[in-house]
């Protein structure tokens, strides 16, 4: 049997503004507890039309205070643009609000462009301190000390577990350090997959949070009744990514029937080298991708993009995806 677990983009589209997507994003939580899937995650991004989860930790205490028992988290907080003290504080009130059910998933990339960076006061090299400062954070997350003078509250003591997010070996190396467990973003680039998932299970160092390695792989998987149905859903992610290598990030965007009307034969290559693990198709199909994902891969938990615009045909791809993911 397959964990699985969702990544939503929280996606603003042509027909659905941010406060849709936000209560579409609790929609989904709820309906995605009853299917049995294990946590969702929602990540932080910056200045991006189509994406509404750029205040991270409100939009996962909206999601939490929807829900009862799927565990809610960050996929994650990219926290070079934040003090640690401060992602302490606010994670730690998630968890006091929402005990046992917070993750807090970390990534060093900036989640935006350099002038939004400039406009979030941050330094660009603040991702050279990533290490650091992931071990400050943990260090507000745990109880607090004798003596010790600067303490996150609420946080202190909660000891929100930590999640270290990659797409590159570096993360892999820091998380088999660390002892934390492990995402890898193949959803989006899958380029060394493989490679970081094997550094970081022969290089991880037991730690007072895991034991032993935990490897989460990010995958796309978009499921209809048919073949046909499903390629055709997928064009509004192809078309967000062609979108990206043209500069011109928008809303999402209704599928259409011809892709190969909408991109360049370079624009394909790249955004097909992007979405290789891209699992999409009629039941039978995406239940073939997805085990062959977890044999190829050994992923202890699959967390699933279904980036399909119409919100019930999106809850219709969750349900399919539980449905035949879930089960031997």
């Amino acid at each position: 049997m397959t964990t699985l677990s969702i990544l939503d983009l929280v996606r603003v589209t042509e027909d659905t503004d941010a406060t849709g997507a936000l209560y579409n994003a609790r929609d989904l939580a709820q309906h995605a507890e009853g299917w049995g899937y294990n946590r969702i995650w929602v990540a932080e991004h910056h200045n991006l039309a189509g994406i509404a989860s750029a205040a991270t930790s409100v939009v996962i205490g909206h999601i939490a205070a929807g829900t009862k028992t799927i565990r809610v988290g960050a996929g994650g907080i990219m926290l070079p643009n934040h003090a640690p003290y401060i992602i302490a504080e606010q994670f730690g009130t998630l968890a006091r609000l929402f005990p046992g059910r917070i993750d807090l998933g970390l990534g060093r990339a900036p989640g935006t462009d350099q002038l939004t960076l400039r406009a979030l006061r941050r330094d660009a090299a603040a991702s050279d301190r990533f290490p650091q400062d992931v071990m400050e954070l943990k260090a507000f997350l745990a109880p607090e000390e004798p003596g010790q003078r600067i303490v996150a509250i609420p946080a202190a003591g909660t000891e929100v577990p930590l999640w270290i997010l990659g797409s590159s070996h570096f993360g892999a190396m820091l998380a088999a350090e660390l002892g934390l467990p492990y995402a890898f973003a193949s959803h989006f680039a899958p380029d060394h997959l493989l490679e970081a998932l094997e550094i970081y299970r022969s290089r991880f160092k037991p730690s007072d949070q895991l034991d032993k390695p935990y490897a989460m792989v990010g995958v796309n998987v978009i499921a209809a009744e048919t073949d046909a149905e499903a390629k055709r859903l997928a064009t509004t992610q192809q078309m967000s990514f062609t979108n990206i290598f043209r500069g011109t990030r928008g809303l999402g965007m209704p599928p259409i029937d011809d892709i190969e009307a909408y991109w360049s034969p370079v624009e394909k290559a790249q955004v097909q080298r992007m979405l290789a693990r891209t699992i999409y198709g009629s039941p039978e199909t995406v239940r073939t991708g997805i085990a062959d994902l977890v044999q190829e891969t050994g992923a202890d938990e699959l967390i699933v993009v279904s980036d399909v615009y119409e919100h019930p045909k999106r809850l219709r791809s969750y349900e399919i995806i539980a449905d035949v993911g879930m089960t031997k």
